[in-house]
């Protein structure tokens, strides 16, 4: 009892609890977007290829990650839940028809390779194919639409900020799929990824700026935040990490370039996060401070978690480490299953 009666004195340690916890959940919804942004990406690029040995590649790169990779989707949404519940509650209430066609794009970018796999008919496969390829431009178009109506504080399902928003995150999830591709195939393929990633990545950062630009112009409250330096520098940097993608992609550096994509998605989910800081729910007018859970709840969660995310980002390392290296089209989707 006494232990529980210091914990509810104040924050643990003196720590803003409120910011770090706002700063994580942030983290954790790009941890998702990079993890998982890969196997959207190779989803992407599977409509591209005619090859069945290619494609059966694609699905072997993927196979041991990519339902490993969607647990961080269901942290971030236990994160945002348990440090800021009534913020959880307005967001998937208020956006409840984006929330239902994000869990079915996931639900049928997951089932599809699955069947894809059952059958080794034309028609089948084609059909399954297509899913799987609709599957995995839905889910990031829609979790960017929902993640820039977050930011702008938008009550309505469609506006034309999501609309940018979405488009940059599917770019962006194919210059990650090219760029886990060049790490995981051998041969025409790996070669071929390097051109998607290129382009793939201009189109990103035009789309990033068509944005920027239609939110100046379209929501003048938000105009300060954009031109801060937190935002102008992430802006920047952005251009900066593009740059060195181009540049380890022509010299086969697959490592390099696959960490820059990291850090292009932690810029991309950093704006977001810089544009609606101190605030966390814009469009109920709800702050991190005011929104964050009482003191005992927060300081044992924040115990819970320093012991937890560690156990965590090990398993995810030995995971990774197991399945490194190229993969075979004869090694079938799912080896890790």
């Amino acid at each position: 009892m006494t232990e529980l009666l210091a914990l509810d004195a104040g924050p643990l340690l003196g720590l803003p609890l409120a910011e770090l916890w706002f700063g994580l959940v942030f983290f954790i919804l790009a941890t998702f977007l990079f993890l998982d942004g890969f196997d959207f990406g190779v989803g992407v690029l599977f409509a591209f290829q005619d090859d069945e040995e290619t494609r059966e590649t694609m699905l072997a790169a993927i196979g041991p990650f990519w339902d490993g990779n969607e647990v961080w989707l269901v942290v971030f949404g236990g994160a945002l839940f348990a440090a800021f519940p009534s913020v959880y509650a307005n967001l998937f209430s208020r956006h409840y028809l984006l929330m239902f066609a994000i869990l079915g794009a996931l639900i049928l970018r997951g089932l599809a390779p699955e069947f894809y796999e059952q059958r080794h008919d034309e028609r089948w496969q084609r059909w399954w194919g297509r899913a799987f390829v609709v599957g995995s431009v839905a889910a990031p178009f829609f979790l960017g639409m929902f993640t820039a109506n977050w930011m702008v504080g938008a009550t309505g399902t469609f506006t034309v900020a999501g609309a940018l928003v979405g488009l940059a995150l599917v770019a962006l999830t194919v210059v990650d799929g090219a760029a886990f591709l060049r790490l995981k195939v051998r041969g025409d393929l790996q070669e071929r990824a390097r051109g998607y990633g290129v382009r793939a990545l201009v189109a990103y950062l035009a789309l990033v700026v068509a944005a920027v630009g239609y939110l100046a112009v379209a929501q003048p409250a938000l105009r300060s935040s954009l031109a801060s330096p937190v935002v102008l520098g992430l802006l920047a940097l952005s251009v900066a990490l593009g740059a060195a993608f181009v540049a380890a992609t022509r010299a086969d550096r697959h490592y390099l370039a696959f960490g820059t994509v990291a850090g292009l998605v932690a810029a991309l989910v950093g704006v977001v996060a810089a544009v609606i800081y101190p605030a966390i729910d814009p469009a109920a007018g709800l702050l991190v401070e005011d929104a964050i859970v009482s003191t005992l709840p927060l300081n044992l969660m924040t115990i819970g978690s320093a012991v937890l995310l560690p156990l965590v980002f090990v398993y995810f390392a030995v995971l990774y480490s197991a399945f490194s290296g190229p993969m075979d089209a004869d090694e079938g989707y799912g080896a890790g299953e």
